[in-house]
């Protein structure tokens, strides 16, 4: 099993759910988001909404070449 950062293994109170932004658009959500993706850089994470998330990955699949598809 595993927890969230500030979740609490020891029956103890519960934490406050965390603000996260959008590190591209600035968007928030009250704790993490199962449509939003996350990326560490120099051990930072760093958190990307689902539009945001959907744009990038729409790039990177159009500099594919076509026999990726």
């Amino acid at each position: 099993m595993t927890s969230l950062p500030g979740d609490s293994d020891n029956g103890g109170s519960t934490a406050e759910p965390q603000t996260i932004v959008c590190a591209r658009c600035g968007s928030t959500a009250e704790g993490p988001q199962l449509t939003w993706t996350f990326s560490v850089e120099d051990g930072v994470r760093h958190y990307y909404c689902e539009d945001c998330a959907r744009a990038n990955l729409r790039a990177i699949e159009g500099r594919l070449d076509s026999a990726w598809w």
